[in-house]
């Protein structure tokens, strides 16, 4: 079944994430960061900083663009709440804008998690201080929220022009910020790749509690 595929998937790439993680806490540990703050593949995350440099103005425009995937998390919640007054049950909300939410509160569990428990701090100080850099916490939003906007506009709206508007917004958007931030030198390259991991296998896990509810939506109704 699909859902069974999209749920081993996910487990599989949470479990990378898992080992990139403990691998980053083990292998070529160097003390290289601000403030003598250890950075595991030291040798590569080093050598990938030198040559990106530090870009604080493309930084400060990727900053600011991470409003807009919290704007559509927003744009999702009000359609929740919509539903949720005009159906006057929670549980008479769409399943796949239930299962959002907690997607969603997943993800910020998966950022404050990682605030909390520091894996690296940022190669650069921000206004003078130290600051958790894995993962990258606006690379894990991007991934995380974009890719359901175009799920979610692929099931819910009939115009195939803003679906694939939809698509082609969230693909640009998600490249230029990723890129964004890897070449902006306020993150590790490893944190980078720690976010992508970390936002596909919760992504994935999302697909599938979708696909399942909506399998068993459609047998209810046999």
């Amino acid at each position: 079944m699909r859902e069974k595929k999209l749920l081993w998937a996910g487990l599989g790439v949470l479990l990378l994430f898992v080992l990139w993680t403990v691998l980053i806490q083990s292998l070529d540990v160097q003390t290289v960061g601000p403030k003598d703050t250890k950075v595991g593949f030291a040798s590569w995350n080093v050598w990938f900083h030198h040559l990106t440099g530090v870009n604080m103005t493309l930084y400060t425009v990727t900053d600011w663009l991470g409003l807009v995937p919290v704007f559509i998390c927003g744009c999702f919640g009000v359609i929740g709440l919509c539903q949720w007054i005009r159906r006057k049950r929670l549980f008479r909300v769409d399943t796949d804008i239930l299962l959002l939410g907690i997607y969603y509160l997943l993800v910020l569990s998966g950022y404050l998690f990682f605030e909390m428990v520091p894996i690296n701090y940022r190669p650069v100080l921000i206004d003078g201080n130290l600051e958790a850099s894995y993962p990258s916490s606006t690379t894990l939003l991007v991934l995380s929220v974009m890719p359901t906007l175009k799920l979610q506009a692929g099931r819910r709206c009939g115009n195939r022009a803003f679906r694939n508007l939809c698509t082609w917004f969230s693909v640009v958007f998600s490249a230029f910020m990723v890129t964004g931030r890897l070449v902006s030198g306020v993150h590790w390259a490893t944190d980078i790749i720690g976010s992508v991991l970390l936002s596909a296998g919760l992504f994935l896990l999302y697909c599938a509690a979708v696909a399942y509810s909506g399998r068993k939506k459609n047998e209810a109704l046999l």
